[in-house]
């Protein structure tokens, strides 16, 4: 393209040279020689006609060279911007060819690092996979010697359990002996107790039967007049030495009542017992009494 443009410069170039050298240098005008007056008007008229071409000639030439000059300036101009894009174009692909090695640079460093970080994964993964590997056959010995442990001590357990089973059978039926002795001799007490306390309870009326038979005679012997056919029922309260608290009137006619009250009183002090048991049984005495001729 270029080699083109230049050739064509250059023809136009030459042609421009040679038009003005006519122009310059060129003789128009006719030989000098003595002619009549008709043929130097008609010469005259030659030359002016002959001017008047060659000024059309140069205004043409003039009008081929602004435009051979115009088109000079476009092509230069084009030139130019040729040159300016094939530039810019150079300088873009330039750019280009850089971005292009950047990003191989990129994808190799890339690459490399992957292949490294691959690397370094793999190595993590194998190194996690032992760290694994070495952790899970330590579970597995820790579990063996655990359970081994919790069977030692499970039989140890069982051996305690039966061995507490057995004695806490063994006491239980020694208890249970013992109860049953402490219960036969319980029992046994209980009957001893009850028989004695039945002999003391009898033995205790018959004081008290005895002593009450005794209050009564003594109120008896006290109580006067005539009381046929009446009778008269008192509760004596006395101390546990034999005085008096109060007698109380139960039921009865006035006059034996009051004659019974009277004869109460007039005993003052009854005897009492030495066992102070069956004096406790004597601080109250229900008498009944009904006098006969």
């Amino acid at each position: 393209m270029p080699s083109k443009y230049s050739n064509s410069v250059a023809l136009s170039f030459a042609i421009h040279i040679v038009l003005a050298a006519i122009l310059l240098f060129g003789d128009f005008s006719p030989p000098l020689k003595p002619t009549p007056i008709a043929a130097k008007m008609e010469t005259i008229q030659a030359v002016i006609v002959e001017k008047s071409a060659v000024d059309t000639q140069i205004n043409k030439i003039k009008k081929q060279q602004a435009d051979e000059a115009k088109k000079l300036k476009d092509l230069e101009e084009s030139i130019a911007a040729a040159k300016a894009k094939r530039k810019n174009e150079e300088q873009r692909i330039k750019n280009l060819e850089r971005e292009r090695k950047k990003k191989a640079q990129e994808k190799r460093a890339a690459d490399s690092a992957a292949k490294k970080a691959k690397a370094n994964a793999a190595d993590k993964l194998r190194k996690q996979k032992e760290l694994e590997r070495q952790q899970a056959d330590k579970a597995a010995s820790d579990a063996r010697a655990k359970r081994l442990k919790e069977e030692v001590a499970a039989k140890k357990a069982e051996d305690l359990r039966k061995k507490k089973a057995a004695e806490r059978k063994r006491k239980e039926l020694e208890a249970r002996e013992r109860a049953a002795q402490q219960k036969l001799l319980a029992e046994q007490m209980a009957e001893d107790m009850a028989n004695r306390q039945q002999a003391r309870r009898q033995q205790m009326m018959t004081e008290v039967e005895k002593y009450t038979g005794i209050f009564y005679g003594l109120i008896l012997r006290n109580l006067q007049g005539e009381h046929k056919g009446n009778s008269c029922s008192v509760t004596v309260h006395l101390t546990l030495e034999g005085s008096i608290k109060y007698v109380v009137v139960n039921s009865g006619g006035k006059i034996i009542c009051d004659a019974t009250e009277n004869a109460v009183y007039r005993v003052n002090k009854f005897p009492m017992s030495k066992d102070v048991d069956v004096n406790k049984e004597l601080v109250e005495v229900k008498l009944t009494f009904a006098p006969v001729e």
